[in-house]
């Protein structure tokens, strides 16, 4: 069982490319100033370069997206339509290879998978989201309500579970998450569920007691599934920019990250972090998030991305 993407409703590319407008308006911004001369020299290209480090793809994307806007082209005419369809294709080329759908794989049943991320990313509502597409395939859901310390948290999660007739595992607040998972995945088996998607609470990368629990919260759902989690996403809120380098640095350290996705896409001008964190880790991108409706969360294609941040037809 799969989710493709290719259900999204007509419209999310538009609303992706007014989520991606403030990033593809600073990075197009920057562009429009270099056009002061109409032949491409080095001076032009450097500008480019530091514009793109601007929108926080990276120093070494950045060098290399000016170099291909150079190659073959130096002390050619080049308009600004056509910077930004080279820088489009070139990033497009870049994210291909993390373009990649969660996939239900029902030779294990459940499919276990543990959801992370530091506190305020919208962990909780995109484990809703997500149940909400499975369902919508036809899957059988179990929800654990793995934040204890946040009772909001286990409401919010209750709330989706009605909305997507998934079932919520939960326990009293302060209750032990890993514990919780553990019966969650029983329940699953008891129920026939397809899959078990585990919520956590939102952690620091840098406080190492919660990074221990994220691993004791691993290490025991083992024992009822030596192969789980099946999956383990790391959600990214895309407003921190480079801070999201280190967020994947910190958690790939606690669990074997199987892939990201990035929310609040739609509130930053720090976009390019996506390209950035596919250059370095290359982990598969599963949605991107541009807004609070369960539509705006959806399957994360290349090619619309990188025309949305860029601002190319």
């Amino acid at each position: 069982m799969s989710d493709n993407g290719t259900s999204a409703k007509p419209g999310f590319l538009a609303r992706l490319k007014a989520g991606l407008s403030r990033s593809a308006g600073a990075l197009g911004d920057n562009i429009s100033g270099l056009f002061t001369r109409k032949k491409l020299d080095g001076e032009m290209l450097a500008q480019l370069e530091e514009a793109l480090i601007r929108s926080d793809v990276g120093a070494s994307m950045a060098a290399k997206l000016a170099a291909a806007v150079g190659k073959g082209r130096f002390d050619k005419e080049i308009s600004e339509s056509e910077v930004r369809a080279i820088l489009a294709a070139e990033i497009a080329e870049v994210l291909k290879p993390v373009e990649k759908p969660l996939v239900i794989d029902n030779t294990k049943k459940p499919f276990v998978v543990l959801v992370a991320g530091v506190n305020g990313t919208g962990k909780t509502t995109t484990i809703g989201k997500i149940a909400k597409r499975l369902t919508g395939t036809g899957a059988k859901i179990v929800l654990a309500a793995g934040d204890t310390f946040r009772a909001a948290a286990t409401e919010q999660l209750q709330v989706w579970g009605k909305r997507t007739g998934a079932e919520v595992v939960t326990r009293e607040t302060g209750a032990d998450a890993a514990g919780l998972a553990f019966d969650a995945i029983e329940r699953a088996r008891a129920s026939g569920a397809d899959a078990v998607i585990i919520d956590t609470a939102g952690r620091l990368q840098n406080k190492a007691g919660l990074m221990a629990e994220l691993e004791k919260i691993a290490r025991v759902i083992k024992k009822l599934d030596p192969e789980a989690p099946h999956a383990a996403l790391l959600v990214l809120d895309a407003t921190t920019g480079q801070n999201a380098i280190a967020q994947v640095e910190a958690f790939k350290g606690s669990v074997k990250l199987t892939g990201l996705v990035m929310t609040k896409l739609d509130g930053t001008a720090k976009g390019g972090i996506l390209v950035a964190l596919a250059e370095k880790f290359g982990l598969p991108v599963h949605f991107i998030g541009v807004g609070e409706d369960a539509d705006d969360l959806q399957p994360f294609d290349a090619t619309n991305f990188a025309k949305a941040l860029t601002g190319a037809p």
